[in-house]
């Protein structure tokens, strides 16, 4: 007890006296004596703090009069604050990731040779007595210079470009089917029970059937002739469905909410298009034109209503070098195209993959103390990456597949939840072996897996067996 009032003395004392104060006590940059201790990589580092409406940027020590800049954030300042870095020679920066507010600033300071990279606030934010514009640019720098901050990974400007078309194309998607839920909500409304019958309303036999009841319809017996034969629901339960009590305010949102998704289908098809056109034009320089023309896919041809209207099959086969990446199990033309366009194609920005998966948020992080697994958790990673592994992972639980019988094998031992983790973890290392190595898939069985556990299993008690001085007698 009398120990901890003294140091609660010394505690004040120091607060008291700015003077008295260590460098682990101020709540500044580092100080001199801590970056003597240390090793300067980058000399010329410079650090930015990004913020909507002002830029907060740190040059090296005596590079200008002033060490600390505020800029704007118009384009005319960015050139400025650009211009500025270079005469003070600085040829790197690091700066932190804010929304989107950072996307202008790097691309202009890249325009001007400047190195920059982009870092995750996560990393650097747990510093106490440091929460102002000002010294976190300072902090940058000085993190930066040392070489304590490591870039968030940017892929190329073309790989950058696929990915904004494709987030917009998942918006208008998720904007459309807004629409398609009042539709339904409507047909309730009007007791007509399309939901009962049919699978998919937004389907080929459920627009036909809504859009007639649009244009005036209202005998049952009209309405069943748009009734598609495949549908398993029998023409009397149709008749049934269809037999509605319709009202005028519940038809006029019907109306609206048809012209909505039509709108909203227009658009989606002019942005597959200029989907296409860009993807014609992006060149993979790194990697030469696959010999051979893509093959048959060995998987059913399932038509979606959100598929793209191209060849993506075929154009990811290009942009690879010759890498099917459909033929891996439970991975789709448009599952395929949003991992490219999240990763990009060089994987050599991972070292390993493991690296890389850890990247995805797919790899488990455990923290050990005193020998002993405490928490074992995944981490965030890249959300959009991620969840298609894992769309891909939930579908092969009933696959007959090597990739399906280890899912249902990992469901069994840990439950669907972290069995998908697993099986997703596993699709993206093999992705990742495939971009890197331009080896194609080779497919397994839900039968050679078994087998291989058995021989595994077989071997080990063979092991077992000689420990102890015994043999394993095969019956």
């Amino acid at each position: 007890m009398v120990l901890r009032k003294e140091l609660v003395v010394v505690r004040r004392k120091r607060l008291s006296n700015p003077a008295a104060q260590t460098a682990h006590d101020r709540p500044s940059d580092l100080q001199e004596g801590d970056k003597a201790m240390l090793e300067v990589i980058h000399p010329n580092a410079g650090g930015i703090d990004i913020g909507a409406q002002e830029l907060f940027v740190a040059v090296p020590a005596g590079r200008a009069e002033q060490e600390v800049r505020r800029f704007g954030t118009y384009t005319a300042d960015v050139h400025e604050l650009a211009k500025w870095l270079v005469t003070c020679g600085v040829d790197t920066v690091a700066m932190e990731s804010t929304g989107v507010y950072w996307i202008p600033v790097y691309v202009i300071l890249g325009e001007y040779g400047i190195d920059v990279q982009l870092v995750n606030a996560k990393h650097v934010k747990n510093v106490p007595g440091r929460k102002s514009d000002v010294k976190d640019c300072i902090w940058l720098r000085d993190l930066h210079s040392i070489g304590l901050l490591r870039g968030s990974f940017i892929p190329s400007d073309e790989i950058v470009a696929l990915r904004s078309y494709l987030r917009h194309r998942e918006a208008l998607i998720e904007q459309r089917s807004v629409h398609v839920n009042h539709m339904h909500k409507a047909l309730v409304q009007m007791n007509v029970r399309l939901d009962e019958v049919l699978t998919d309303i937004a389907g080929v036999t459920g627009m036909a059937i809504m859009r007639s009841i649009a244009a005036g319809e209202r005998d049952p017996q009209a309405l069943l002739k748009h009734r598609n034969k495949q549908c398993k629901a029998t023409p009397e339960r149709f008749v049934k469905a269809l037999t509605a009590h319709y009202r005028p305010e519940h038809l006029f949102t019907l109306k609206q909410s048809l012209t909505l998704y039509d709108v909203y289908s227009e658009q989606l098809q002019q942005c597959d298009k200029q989907i296409e056109a860009h993807v014609q034009t992006v060149r993979n320089d790194d990697v030469p034109p696959p010999d051979t023309p893509l093959g048959t896919s060995r998987k059913s041809n399932t038509h979606s209503k959100n598929a793209p209207g191209y060849d993506v099959r075929g154009e990811l086969y290009r942009l690879t070098g010759g890498v099917d990446l459909t033929d891996i199990d439970g991975l789709h033309a448009s599952t395929a195209q949003v991992i490219v366009s999240e990763i990009g194609l060089d994987m050599s920005k991972w070292k390993t993959a493991g690296h890389f998966a850890s990247w995805l948020g797919l790899a488990p992080k455990n923290d050990i103390t005193g020998g002993k697994v405490k928490r074992s958790r995944t981490l965030p990673g890249n959300r959009r990456a991620s969840q298609a592994f894992r769309m891909a992972a939930q579908s092969l639980l009933k696959s007959d597949s090597a990739l399906g019988a280890f899912a249902r094998h990992m469901r069994a031992r840990k439950g669907a939840v972290q069995a998908i983790v697993a099986v997703a973890h596993k699709l993206a290392r093999i992705c990742y072996t495939m971009l890197r190595d331009k080896t194609p898939y080779k497919t397994a069985s839900a039968a050679d897996y078994d087998q291989a556990n058995r021989d595994r299993e077989r071997k080990s008690l063979e092991r077992r067996a000689a420990r102890l001085g015994l043999a394993l007698v095969h019956v």
